[in-house]
């Protein structure tokens, strides 16, 4: 087996934590101040929605584990989630920045309460498997921590990316109609996190056997994953 790991397939592999970054940190950083400011729900809401949501997310964690850790395909045990939620994963970020102006409160409310959930879900939909990945890569110890470093490297990127983008971009592409300006910014750069992971999953490899699957191993990888919200978890 060749154990080396190219410097495409090291940087296609930290794409992956680049897309979802994208889409997370954007989140993390100015979501609250869409809800409140632009959209015009009252902070208490948002603040409880987002704890609900968080709580549900801990417990859907497990089980995408144990979805993942069962998965047969003919790319591999972890990768094909790369395919199969790329696009879901893009869609879910951007329905989180548009909310309909035309909804009333209770609706704006519903729409928040039902697209914030989503992509809390198709993130760790698609970051659990995205973790697991990086142990099957490659045996080689060292190549491992490469792999990691670039993918440390790029999410780090892809974080400031959305910080430092998204305001120019939302007030040029919106002007005075600030939801259009976060819906249209929100809209680029999910487009870029999809293609992200589909790059990821065309130019790496599971170079390893995944062992047979446990409830232990199932459960143990989300639960490495979710601690760090995919950010920093090594899983290898």
């Amino acid at each position: 087996m060749n154990t080396k790991v190219t410097r495409k397939e090291k940087i296609s592999y930290g794409l992956g934590d680049m897309a979802s970054h994208i889409g997370l940190d954007n989140v993390i950083i100015f979501l609250t101040f869409y809800y409140t400011d632009v959209v015009g729900l009252p902070a208490a809401f948002v603040g409880t929605m987002f704890l609900l949501a968080r709580t549900a997310d801990a417990i859907i964690d497990p089980a995408m584990g144990y979805m993942a850790d069962r998965t047969r395909s003919r790319w591999g045990k972890f990768r094909p989630w790369m395919l199969w939620l790329a696009l879901p994963f893009g869609v879910s970020c951007l329905l989180t920045y548009a909310v309909p102006q035309s909804l009333d409160m209770s609706g704006k409310m519903i729409f928040a309460s039902v697209s914030y959930t989503f992509m809390m879900l198709m993130y760790t939909a698609i970051n659990i498997p995205y973790c697991s990945m990086g142990a099957v890569i490659t045996p080689d110890n060292d190549e491992r921590i490469s792999l990691q470093s670039w993918r440390f490297f790029l999410a780090t990127l892809g974080g400031a990316m959305s910080t430092f983008f998204m305001m120019p971009l939302a007030e040029y592409l919106g002007g005075a109609d600030k939801l259009a300006g976060y819906r249209w910014a929100m809209a680029i750069m999910a487009s870029a996190a999809v293609i992200m992971f589909w790059f990821c999953f065309a130019n790496t490899r599971e170079r390893i056997k995944a062992p047979p699957p446990t409830i232990t191993t199932s459960r143990n990888c989300a639960i490495c994953c979710a601690m760090t919200s995919g950010a920093l978890s090594p899983c290898w």
